[in-house]
């Protein structure tokens, strides 16, 4: 089954320091949230059709690390790395968030998910330590790909539905 009401993530900046991600899915949270959490399911959404994903290892606990790699379709090779800080199965998970192109901007991610009537609603606070790392990252092009990312995500917890 594929998802044809493709809804957008909404991003707004609470403070200097944050970036909020909120979305909507027609999806029950376990779903989205194993799509988080696994990294079989999370490698067939990540890549936002920019990338291959070339390396994913996750250890999902309380002080568990994890990585993702990825090569852009234009060669860039970079990955993304952290720490789970606290992990509720099915409701939040809390992140340190380091992009290997700027080891120096360790930001942290809160995500939850919420679920109303067979709807899961995402949200991803994510929270850096100086306004220029915000400014950096929502300059980045990051929201289109993230975008892209959050689509494939709903289509694949249609496919599980």
């Amino acid at each position: 089954m594929t998802a044809t009401n493709h809804r957008r993530a909404t991003v707004t900046t609470p403070t200097d320091t944050q970036i909020l991600i909120t979305r909507e899915f027609d999806a029950p949270r376990e779903l989205v949230y194993r799509a988080f959490t696994t990294p079989a399911l999370l490698r067939r959404w990540w890549h936002a059709n920019r990338a291959e994903v070339t390396g994913i290892e996750m250890d999902v606990r309380v002080g568990g690390s994890w990585r993702w790699e990825a090569k852009a379709f234009n060669g860039y090779e970079f990955a993304f790395y952290g720490e789970y800080r606290e992990v509720v199965p099915d409701e939040r998970l809390v992140t340190t968030e380091t992009f290997s192109g700027v080891p120096d901007a360790q930001a942290l991610n809160t995500t939850t998910f919420t679920e109303k009537d067979g709807r899961t609603y995402l949200e991803i606070l994510v929270e850096h330590q100086t306004q220029a790392n915000r400014d950096g990252h929502l300059q980045s092009g990051m929201e289109d790909g993230m975008q892209d990312a959050l689509t494939l995500l709903e289509e694949l917890v249609h496919e599980q539905i």
